[in-house]
């Protein structure tokens, strides 16, 4: 994964501006010897923002972005001068994207839609100055506030797809070979298990241009929540599917046997995913007689619609097309739906698993932050300030 493209896992640190201080600064002009204050506000510190962009779908623009800085808000000056507000900072990133604390594991925030903005780290508000704190009886104030500290914080971006259907079963049960046949996606197909090793979109053309979206992931087997295999790290990205379409082959010995195995995967990786529409196609049934196929039908699982298709020969793939629009399209998914977009919960991260998984994405390397943002502290203070 090292050399892919596909970057859906990106630990970076980030910190917002610091806010100016205020001036404390006394008027002193020929023939007015009292002036009094005028010493100027400081500014705000800029803000780190999360922008939803449709035009980005992995982090690969941030992999080697490992510092988010915003600038600090300017010093007040004299005669009553506000400080410059410091730049605000934009962090694009693709739809489906969900933040994460480094440090705790706890979820910070999603971003699901185009242009959607939240506010990641607040910058810090800017002091005021003398001239602000002169009352009838302390008419020359000597004194001005501090500007509000940054905050900073490293966080883990995390991608999980958007797509209408996901793909779930074994290696080499044909996923990728469904979806290439169903959508312009070419995904490496090939005789050998774990031959997806990142996931793939595409979107299936139905009738009355109709369409949807289909995410196909690597292969998991059973022990991939114990790290088997590739374990469950691309799970995620079926989190957000309105169904699920588990294929099992048709030559397998059990396919009730294989179908709960995939459930039980599922359940250990996040209960939540078993409340989802469910499919089953039984795939490569060009291998299979009629004979064979009535002999299957004694060991199918009866709780949820199935089919059977070969992707080779192009059987069943319009009934399954119009059974996955059915399911999509039914009256229960879309009110589930509905109920998603203010209910779905993200489960903040195992710590006892975090450390893993950001070694497996190379993500496990302490990072130096160089901190020069006290230097303006350091600059000459014009004596007339005093």
């Amino acid at each position: 994964m090292a050399d892919s493209n596909f970057v859906d896992y990106v630990k970076i640190y980030c910190r917002s501006g610091k806010g100016g201080r205020g001036s404390m600064h006394l008027r002193h002009v020929k023939y007015q010897p009292n002036g009094g204050p005028d010493g100027g506000d400081g500014g705000d510190g800029g803000s780190v923002y999360l922008r939803g962009n449709h035009n980005y779908w992995t982090l690969l623009h941030l992999k080697y972005q490992r510092h988010v800085f915003a600038e600090h808000g300017g010093n007040g000056g004299r005669a009553k001068c506000h400080g410059t507000k410091g730049r605000d900072e934009y962090i694009d990133v693709p739809c489906g994207t969900v933040v994460y604390d480094a440090e705790t594991g706890k979820f910070v925030c999603d971003v699901t839609h185009d242009g959607q903005v939240v506010r990641l780290l607040k910058g810090g508000r800017g002091g005021l100055g003398n001239f602000q704190f002169r009352t009838s009886t302390n008419q020359a104030p000597r004194y001005a506030q501090p500007g509000e500290p940054l905050q900073e914080m490293t966080v883990i971006l995390e991608l999980k797809l958007l797509a209408d259907v996901g793909l779930v079963g074994f290696p080499n049960a044909g996923k990728s070979t469904l979806l290439s046949s169903m959508s312009s996606a070419r995904p490496k197909i090939a005789n050998y298990p774990f031959t997806t090793l990142e996931p793939s979109l595409g979107i299936v053309e139905y009738r009355d241009q109709k369409s949807f979206v289909m995410a196909d992931i690597p292969g998991i087997i059973e022990g991939a929540s114990e790290g088997k295999g590739l374990g469950l790290r691309f799970l995620r990205h079926i989190e957000r599917n309105s169904l699920l379409l588990f294929m099992v082959p048709g030559d397998t010995d059990d396919i009730k046997k294989e179908y709960e195995v995939l459930l039980g995967e599922l359940r250990n990786f996040n209960p939540e995913m078993l409340d989802k529409r469910r499919v089953l196609a039984v795939t490569k049934c060009d291998l299979l007689d009629d004979e064979l196929v009535d002999m299957l039908q004694a060991t199918i699982p009866t709780d949820v619609p199935v089919i059977f298709i070969s992707s080779v020969t192009g059987q069943g793939v319009d009934e399954l097309k119009d059974v996955l629009w059915q399911e999509l399209n039914s009256e229960s998914n879309k009110l589930q739906a509905i109920m998603g977009e203010d209910t779905l919960v993200h489960r903040d991260k195992d710590m006892s698993k975090f450390a893993v998984e950001l070694h497996d994405e190379g993500e496990d390397e302490g990072i130096e932050y160089i901190d020069i943002d006290d230097l303006d502290d350091l600059e000459d203070v014009d004596e007339e300030d005093f």
